[in-house]
């Protein structure tokens, strides 16, 4: 299957989704230099505007957004917006589930953009809002359920555009990709992309320290809003992953502040988390390593987090390496 994207009649906000910019972010201290995919540049400010708009133009394709039809889906914010914007321009009604923990600010901007917006009390992270999304979709037909966690659409337009867009920015030349994971599709289809053009690429995956599950540990509270939602998701089952990188919330935190006061890159925590692995990863491999990463959202949506309270000290443990193939 191929994906296209942004045809004669579809909206013009569309053509700002993806060609992203990738820059290179040169830490003077560490000696190392990364590169980061700007996905925060994305027109609703994060990266879930690519599979939004490749979910929703597929599922308008297969003629499955009728009139009547309101698109229903679990996220902790950045798919519930991206699904709004998308779906605002079509003229799809749109509601959310989203966990009573998860920041406010998304709330509101899923709201600005007509959608509405359902709360839950999570008891099994993202699995409690996907339950009761299938169970509402089972009770009545005019709902359409992205399913972001499992749809291969998700993966596979990561396949079919970020990776490529990151290899022809990268003139072809990648060492290692890191990145976490939300829905598994930002790492799962670039990891495909990078390996197909180059199968010695290493594929690394963050994870909050406080929920480690890929390293067999239970899922607990952690601050790296988007990421590790108490449950693997199926889409990381496809995911070519060479190692693991475990990440604390107080790390993510502080390298977060770091790259708003430091680089004027005024981005979630997520992102901060993956540069923390990202520069461990070619401290690993290297000044000359060319390393990857993702900055996924922007900061606007966390001021009522502890991303905007007062530092904590700044002592910290490096992040824990874990390499493990065949995950």
């Amino acid at each position: 299957m191929s994906l296209s994207r942004s045809p004669d009649s579809d909206p013009e906000i569309f053509a700002l989704i993806g060609r992203t910019p990738l820059m290179p972010l040169r830490f003077g201290p560490e000696g190392l230099t990364i590169y980061a995919k700007a996905e925060f540049t994305n027109p609703s400010g994060s990266i879930k505007d690519r599979l939004a708009l490749t979910i929703l133009q597929d599922a308008r394709a297969r003629g499955l957004l009728r009139p009547d039809t309101t698109i229903l889906e679990c996220t902790s914010g950045n798919t519930g917006i991206s699904l709004a914007m998308v779906g605002a321009a079509l003229g799809c009604r749109v509601k959310i589930l989203m966990s009573d923990t998860a920041s406010v600010e998304r709330r509101h901007l899923m709201r600005h953009f007509g959608a509405e917006v359902q709360l839950f009390k999570s008891t099994r992270g993202y699995q409690t809002g996907i339950d009761l999304s299938l169970q509402m979709a089972a009770a009545d037909p005019r709902y359409f359920l992205p399913r972001q966690f499992e749809n291969p659409l998700n993966a596979l337009d990561h396949e079919e555009h970020t990776g490529p867009e990151i290899l022809t920015q990268m003139g072809q030349q990648v060492d290692a990709f890191v990145s976490g994971f939300g829905t598994g599709g930002t790492i799962t289809g670039c990891g495909r992309a990078l390996k197909k053009r180059n199968p010695a690429v290493q594929v690394i995956v963050m994870e909050p320290a406080e929920a480690a599950m890929l390293s067999g540990e239970l899922p607990c509270c952690h601050a790296i809003e988007g990421v590790s939602g108490g449950f693997v998701p199926p889409l990381l089952a496809g995911a070519p992953i060479d190692g693991r990188l475990k990440v604390t919330s107080s790390e993510a935190l502080a390298m977060t502040r770091r790259l708003a006061r430091e680089y004027g890159l005024l981005v979630g925590t997520s992102s901060g988390a993956n540069v923390c692995a990202a520069l461990q990863t070619a401290r690993r491999l290297g000044p000359a390593a060319r390393v990857v990463t993702i900055l996924c959202d922007r900061a606007e949506r966390y001021y009522s987090t502890s991303l905007f309270e007062s530092p904590p000290p700044a002592a910290r443990a490096e992040p824990e390496v874990s390499l493990a193939i065949g995950i």
